[in-house]
């Protein structure tokens, strides 16, 4: 098959360009390193550099997606903190670009569009674990552009008949996973710090708490996505791995001295419920942070 991965430069993105290759897929990735990198990208795949924000890209987007089987989209400006501080450049990436991403597919008449989607969609969730059904309450520009992305699926499935699915993800870690730049996550900050040899700085007292999914899970959950009989209709699924850590837990399994800083607005406490993944995608979670994170110190020199 002939898939396009939008975002391929990125950390999920390019572990799901691997993946697809690996298993005999053509590949063609779209991005302008804005957060993803060149080095990631596999040699194999077929790169367009490419900004989808900008409405004069939509011919060209339009043409790569032409002939292809289905569009994988995970491009995105990521985080909430610094959505809060410029809500206007991350709108342009993560709603007017999902918008035409679903555009030239829905042009080039691709059979299926599968979003990356965010957990972030829910807010500070009451119910625990989370279902998909549970009321949507974003507190951040971030969150509430990835639920647009999601409904601008839901339209488009709608009304023009093209397949769509999306994935709310939970805490995504794993390899590739950044150490640097302003989108790197918590687990990179930690890392990051660590390696600095400097105190790991943990927002207000550090018991909030996250559900961590593996990149190689969510990857499978992308892939499973694409080609069930059981979605296409627009759905929204979780993709969590439906146990939940500490931040305090996370700063130590990289361990190092900590130092408490002002609590911010987040959610206290995430945590899947993926019961729906489970049915729709006969799709689980493999790994837990307990076993990779003593890999991923190895790897980097901790």
């Amino acid at each position: 098959m002939k898939y396009v991965v939008v975002g391929g430069a990125g950390f999920i993105g390019s572990n799901l360009v691997d993946f697809l290759i690996n298993e005999g897929h053509e590949v063609s990735v779209v991005d302008n390193f804005s957060n993803g990198k060149e080095s990631n990208v596999n040699k194999k795949s077929k790169l367009h550099i490419l900004d989808i924000s900008h409405a004069s890209n939509l011919k060209e987007l339009t043409n790569i997606f032409t002939g292809k089987d289905g569009v994988f989209h995970l491009a995105a400006l990521a985080r909430v903190q610094p959505s809060i501080e410029d809500p206007i450049l991350f709108n342009q990436t993560n709603v007017n670009g999902t918008l035409h991403v679903l555009t030239a597919a829905r042009d080039a008449k691709i059979k299926r569009v599968v979003y990356s989607a965010s957990s972030s969609a829910y807010g500070d969730a009451k119910m625990f674990p989370t279902p998909e059904d549970h009321p949507t309450d974003p507190l951040s520009p971030y969150g509430l552009q990835k639920l647009i992305g999601e409904q601008y699926c839901r339209v488009f499935y709608h009304c023009y008949n093209l397949e769509t699915v999306s994935l709310r993800y939970f805490n995504v870690f794993g390899e590739r996973q950044r150490l640097d730049g302003a989108y790197k996550l918590l687990m990179g900050i930690f890392a990051n710090q660590k390696l600095q040899g400097i105190p790991l700085t943990i927002t207000g007292d550090g018991e909030q708490r996250r559900d961590f999914t593996y990149v190689g899970d969510v990857v499978r959950a992308n892939f499973l996505a694409m080609i069930s009989e059981n979605v296409g209709s627009g759905e929204s699924i979780n993709i969590g791995s439906g146990d939940n850590r500490s931040v305090n837990q996370i700063a130590d399994l990289i361990g190092g001295l900590k130092e408490y800083i002002e609590k911010r607005l987040e959610p206290q406490k995430t945590l899947a419920d993926n019961t729906k993944a489970k049915n729709l995608l006969d799709w689980q979670p493999n790994t837990t942070v307990e076993q990779w994170i003593p890999k991923y110190k190895k790897d980097i020199g901790l």
